[in-house]
């Protein structure tokens, strides 16, 4: 009875050393395991990561770009604006031309006021690049429309201006109404 007991013992004994090797054998196999597993998830957190500079690098490229084109659609708009109030503010410039021009050559305050007006007008008008059309260069189509001719001058001059012309920052904002010679 007592060999049996030391029997079962033994028995009982390898038992629980063979599960404590089994058991150490699968904790060996699952960290093994989670190594690899790391691993791949290490590998696919990197690819992740770099797609993700990349969409952010692109939208950074992407904000930068719609500024330059808001700025640029901005600065065209501008243009626009400043043109269409200068062409407006041109009227009132051949007006007051046209007060000193009834004037004569009698002198009084209302003239002098007038041409004050006058000279003001067209300072302010310089200030933001609107300038006289040259017309001392002859006839240029690009710059002078011509309206008539004018028979005492020589071909290709101007002879009576009737309208004065005018630029924006290089370009033609209304063209010189003139009389040329044929």
């Amino acid at each position: 009875m007592a060999t049996e007991q030391n029997q079962d013992a033994q028995d009982l004994g390898q038992e629980q050393a063979e599960q404590k090797t089994a058991e150490s054998q699968a904790e060996t196999e699952q960290a093994a395991v989670s190594v690899e597993d790391l691993q791949a998830q290490i590998t696919q957190l990197e690819e992740s990561l770099k797609l993700e500079k990349a969409r952010t690098a692109n939208a950074v490229y992407e904000a930068q770009k719609s500024v330059e084109r808001i700025q640029r659609d901005a600065e065209k708009h501008k243009e626009t604006v400043i043109e269409k109030f200068a062409k407006e503010l041109l009227e009132t410039v051949d007006n007051l031309e046209r007060a000193i021009q009834a004037a004569g050559d009698i002198e009084s305050p209302l003239l002098e006021g007038v041409q004050l007006t006058h000279k003001s007008l067209l300072s302010t008008l310089e200030k933001f690049n609107v300038v006289e059309v040259n017309m001392n260069n002859g006839f240029n189509a690009d710059l002078h429309q011509a309206v008539g001719i004018a028979p005492d001058v020589k071909a290709g001059e101007i002879g009576t201006v009737l309208q004065k012309g005018y630029a924006l920052s290089g370009r033609l904002l209304r063209p010189a109404m003139v009389l040329v010679g044929q």
